[in-house]
């Protein structure tokens, strides 16, 4: 399953309970009222019965919308509660062995902080990269080295699947990683933690259409034009 190249799909919203201080149903569905099509369900804590409750509901949700749910880490949650893919950290299941477990039909993602590690994401079958983080991010159990504009431009040099910045994404960093080269932003606290969730995720949305707006990505071998 190809990622739908259309603005709308460039801003992932990622749910996280912790951070936000609502249920992952509660966040999500506010994100997909806001305009949001791309979720990814994150709990690195939570009880296995539990994500795979919230799971279910949030597939159908975006199912009603047209709107897409991968669930980071948990292959298994993914697959029992009919998301659209999973997507994997370099410590989780090896893209190569969740790409055959998943099909051609559901979205395989990966996180990505080095050239070698997009490459390898590519070879293994992955249909798009999380690449960070991008900027000092206190969401993360495990920080690796921030990459910044340069950072980005290195790993985007070193893959043709669709990259989105995460890590420290605010509406005044949007225009920069897109002129880094990504091609969408993945959002946790900028979203999930604002009084408005669906007003915070039309916000992003406008920001990036404009964004998208002022910018031509050219046709590479083997890639379409971005969005």
């Amino acid at each position: 399953m190809p990622l739908p190249r259309d603005p709308a799909h460039a801003l992932c919203v990622i749910t996280d309970e912790v951070i936000s201080g609502r249920s992952h149903e509660a966040v999500g569905e506010a994100a997909l009222k806001g305009g949001a099509r791309f979720l990814q369900l994150r709990d690195k804590r939570g009880d296995l019965r539990r994500l795979l409750q919230a799971a279910r509901t949030l597939a159908q949700a975006c199912r009603e919308v047209g709107a897409l749910l991968v669930v980071n880490d948990r292959l298994d949650v993914a697959l029992a509660a009919g998301a659209d893919g999973v997507h994997l950290g370099q410590e989780d299941l090896p893209a190569a062995l969740a790409r055959p477990l998943l099909g051609g039909s559901r979205l395989l993602g990966v996180s990505a902080n080095r050239p070698e590690e997009a490459a390898a994401a590519e070879r293994a079958g992955a249909d798009y990269l999380g690449v960070g983080p991008a900027y000092p991010t206190a969401t993360k159990e495990r920080i690796r080295p921030v990459l910044g504009p340069e950072g980005l431009r290195a790993l985007r040099a070193a893959t043709r699947l669709p990259t989105f910045a995460v890590g420290g994404i605010t509406l005044e960093r949007v225009p920069e990683v897109l002129a880094a080269g990504a091609d969408g932003v993945a959002v946790i606290s900028g979203i999930v933690a604002a009084p408005d969730v669906a007003a915070a995720t039309r916000a992003f949305l406008e920001v990036l259409a404009g964004a998208y707006a002022r910018r031509r990505v050219p046709a590479g071998p083997g890639r379409e034009e971005s969005y």
